[in-house]
């Protein structure tokens, strides 16, 4: 039985790394939901309690149902890619 897995995007407008993580998405066709940082500090403050960072984008990768992520906090497409490889199912 394959798992679903939950991901997060923390980004802010006008963000160009936030538009290319976004755009790696919709072209691989994976499903993912925005938390939009711009304009609210609390969410940043989320970001450095849970990651110690306060800068997006942020991409969680995990489980809504026992809300256990692992977040990619690092800016490229190769440490999404890396962080993806064993998470998400296949979706050719």
């Amino acid at each position: 039985m394959t798992k679903k897995i939950d991901i997060i995007v923390w980004s802010k407008q006008g963000c160009s790394y936030c538009e290319e993580v976004k755009t790696y998405f919709h072209a691989e066709r994976i499903a993912y939901k925005t938390v939009d940082v711009t304009h609210n500090d609390a969410f940043r403050d989320i970001l450095e309690s849970k990651y110690g960072v306060r800068y997006v984008p942020v991409i969680e990768i995990g489980s809504s149902e026992n809300g256990v992520y692992k977040a990619v906090t690092e800016i490229g497409l190769e440490h999404l890619k890396a962080a993806l490889a064993d998470r998400v199912p296949s979706h050719n």
